[in-house]
């Protein structure tokens, strides 16, 4: 690339950070979506900015990603206060290479990521900012506008409240990959009792339509009546293995266009939870990533 063809400072600065501060915006929110439209605020204000006042760049822009997100999620908190039915992230179609690394892998999962939606804003970006991303005390201070100390305390507070909820155990991804294999050959041979074999006894199936395609409005519990509701899919379904939220899960298609993303949480070998997204406004971003993929 000559001289000439390279971007100009800002912009350089923002594609090589571009990958960090959309993990953010989503961990911070929950939609890919909603992280699209705050790098693109990110980007506005960045483009604006005298670069000779920045000392450091990367955290330059965390504060203005971590900001304009926070002011997305509390909009976000009044809209779920009237979202018909479960309230599910938005499923984000993930690079093999993020399973590998457990702990991102972790910390993107649906399950952790319902964990954060039980923390306050503030506390969610701290979480996020401290324990998924390293980022120091002071750092994670300019960017939400709160004292070290006081930083020191949301995250503390916080961390505690996260490790009383969070998933039991890390899971390997080929321990998830095997279940989720013995899952996918239960659902397409429609066998009731391979269903069951894998599938805990308390597991629970949460359903996201966002009252716009049908889907259950209460969480289903227990392997009886969640096999039932999995039954019915494979019918006139095609399910297609992908990487999904840092682990495998299944992409259910019908007449070529995806209906449900199914995520599974696992626990010792049986699968605990099922995360499966319908509205459509949360899979038109992984449409377009699985036709981009082809």
């Amino acid at each position: 690339m000559s001289q000439d063809d390279r971007p100009d400072p800002a912009t350089e600065a923002f594609l090589a950070h571009r990958n960090l501060l959309f993990t953010v915006a989503y961990e911070m929110l929950g939609s890919a979506a909603d992280a699209e439209d705050v790098l693109q605020e990110t980007w506005l204000r960045w483009v604006g900015v005298d670069l000779d006042t920045v000392r450091e760049q990367r955290a330059y822009l965390v504060r203005i990603t971590t900001r304009q997100a926070l002011i997305r999620l509390r909009t976000l908190g009044r809209r779920k206060e009237s979202y018909v039915g479960p309230w599910l992230p938005e499923p984000l179609l993930t690079a093999p290479d993020v399973a590998e690394d457990v702990e991102l892998a972790d910390s993107v999962s649906m399950a952790m990521l319902l964990v954060l939606e039980t923390l306050t804003p503030t506390e969610r970006a701290v979480f996020v900012l401290r324990e998924v991303f390293g980022l120091a005390y002071d750092e994670i201070a300019e960017a939400v506008d709160k004292s070290p100390a006081a930083v020191r305390q949301i995250a503390h507070r916080a961390r505690a409240h996260v490790a009383a909820r969070r998933p039991r155990g890390v899971v390997s991804p080929a321990e998830t990959r095997d279940a989720l294999e013995a899952f996918q050959r239960a659902v397409e041979t429609g066998d009731l009792q391979r269903l069951l074999d894998i599938l805990a006894p308390d597991v629970v199936l949460l359903g996201d339509g966002g009252g716009v395609v049908q889907a259950a409005l209460e969480p289903i519990v227990g392997a009886g009546s969640v096999a039932h509701v999995l039954g019915r899919i494979a019918a006139a379904a095609s399910l297609q293995p992908a990487q999904v939220n840092g682990y495998p899960a299944l992409i259910v298609r019908l007449d070529g266009e995806i209906d449900t993303v199914v995520a599974v949480r696992i626990d010792d070998g049986l699968i605990t939870g099922l995360y499966a997204v319908r509205n459509p406004e949360k899979l038109s971003h992984m449409e377009r990533e699985t036709a981009l993929r082809r």
